[in-house]
């Protein structure tokens, strides 16, 4: 009988040397990629129900003020490395150029449960370049707050290491995760993806929308994440225009 492979372990392997990011290419409009903070946002199933209530309202207090309780990782937001590294950068000590710059968005239809593996990547349009934020429009934003979002395809271990290799920023899908969602996963799964990304210095985003409009297209891209000082994520709304 075959001895099981061994566990993969992954450490903190630094940030990867990558072009300096430019930011004025584009001439299109911003694109708004992130889902409204609301209760009723899909999240991964063991994160608590978020709650968002009014502290204080006008009148009779002084001023409006809201109170949000929520994970890092509900709605559209950024991985840290240590996310899923220990001994990984966290949000507030990643580099700022990590959040910007040039990149595209691929449309690659996987369907549900689909894999995405190292083909679909080769195939897709705009080639990528180093440096890049590679965003994948899967076509899944659109199912937000219904069952089939959580049927969400996801990338294979072997494209995030092609993703890694070819010298992407960042990795953001239109989806509750890169890896396979909880509920379809076999008992043994490693996250290849998670930890293969964040292992090399490759942010990860998740939960972005609005990225058919810019398909097919190479663009500029702002994810500017909230700098929580020792966190492993943060919420975010990044924005994208098309370039050429």
């Amino acid at each position: 009988m075959c001895e099981p492979a061994p566990k993969k372990t992954y450490g903190w392997k630094g940030w990867r040397d990558l072009p300096a990011p430019r930011i004025g290419a584009g001439n299109g409009p911003w694109i708004d990629l992130s889902h409204p903070l609301t209760e009723t946002l899909s999240r991964i199933a063991h994160f608590p129900q978020p709650t968002f209530r009014k502290f204080s309202t006008k009148p009779p207090a002084n001023s409006n003020v809201t109170e949000i309780q929520m994970v890092v990782h509900f709605g559209t937001h950024v991985d840290a490395p240590c996310h899923w590294i220990n001994g990984a950068p966290a949000m507030d000590q990643v580099p700022l150029e990590r959040f910007y710059g040039p990149g595209l968005v691929w449309h690659i239809d996987a369907g549900d449960r689909g894999a995405i593996g190292v083909a679909e990547l080769e195939r897709a349009t705009p080639r990528m370049q180093p440096g890049d934020i590679v965003l994948i429009d899967t076509g899944w934003w659109r199912y937000m707050r219904t069952p089939r979002y959580e049927e969400h395809p996801f990338l294979t271990g072997e494209a995030a290491d092609w993703l890694v290799q070819r010298g992407a920023k960042l990795v953001g899908m239109d989806n509750a995760t890169p890896d396979q969602e909880a509920h379809y996963r076999s008992k043994d799964y490693g996250f290849p993806v998670h930890n293969t990304l964040l292992s090399n210095g490759v942010l990860i985003a998740e939960h972005l929308t609005n990225l058919t409009a810019l398909a097919g297209q190479r663009v500029e891209i702002m994810f500017l994440a909230i700098n929580i000082a020792g966190c492993d994520g943060g919420p975010a709304r990044p924005i994208a225009r098309a370039v050429g």
